[in-house]
């Protein structure tokens, strides 16, 4: 433990990629060796940049819900690690012609992934949420719904997921084998890896 607490302290004051950052660096992770499910994102948004806690937005309601837990449950850094590609918020594509936020820094990948998920020895479900973490993870796929439709070839390892975000309503009401099929595995188990 001693050793993840020195990695934790050093990703918390890390700079590699503060020129690129027009908010400024603020590492958001949640960490703990005694983790069991591991959450493996893509970066911060605006509001978990201002709050320092890992979904701390809408996108973490429906994560939540996705996964059948409250929030105390899911802020238990002994049950569950969060662990995005980026620590920091990129910033917006604001006047770039597209909307949503940035790609996640990869100085964060390079610098610091291995190590850290070298320290989470007791991970049994690794929840790989958007295209970032599911090319690092999972190796890439055409795209993340035909990588999410490939769920049960990761499973019960790893479950690939969409973004929670609700820019992707549209996304969830055009597959909606996503809610019928997958979501109550995922939620059964979420339960008996928390319980046992």
């Amino acid at each position: 433990m001693p050793e993840l607490i020195s990695l934790i302290e050093e990703v918390r004051t890390c700079t590699l990629c503060s020129e690129h950052l027009e908010h400024g660096v603020r590492p958001v992770v949640q960490l703990h060796e005694k983790a069991k499910i591991l959450i493996a994102g893509q970066a911060p948004g605006r509001k978990v940049h201002e709050s320092g806690v890992p979904f701390d937005d809408a996108s973490g309601d429906r994560l939540r819900d996705w996964l059948g837990i409250d929030k105390a449950t899911f802020y238990d850094e002994t049950q569950i690690a969060i662990l995005p590609m980026g620590f920091c918020y990129p910033g917006s594509h604001k006047g770039k012609g597209k909307s949503g936020d940035l790609a996640p820094r990869p100085e964060c990948a390079k610098a610091w992934r291995k190590a850290l998920l070298s320290k989470l020895e007791r991970i049994e479900l690794t929840l790989v949420i958007g295209q970032y973490a599911q090319a690092y993870h999972l190796g890439k796929r055409l795209n993340v719904t035909e990588t999410v439709k490939a769920w049960q070839d990761y499973w019960p390892d790893c479950v690939p997921l969409p973004h929670p975000s609700p820019r992707n309503n549209i996304w969830m009401a055009k597959n909606p084998w996503f809610s019928e099929n997958l979501l109550p595995k995922l939620k059964l188990e979420v339960a008996r890896i928390l319980s046992s």
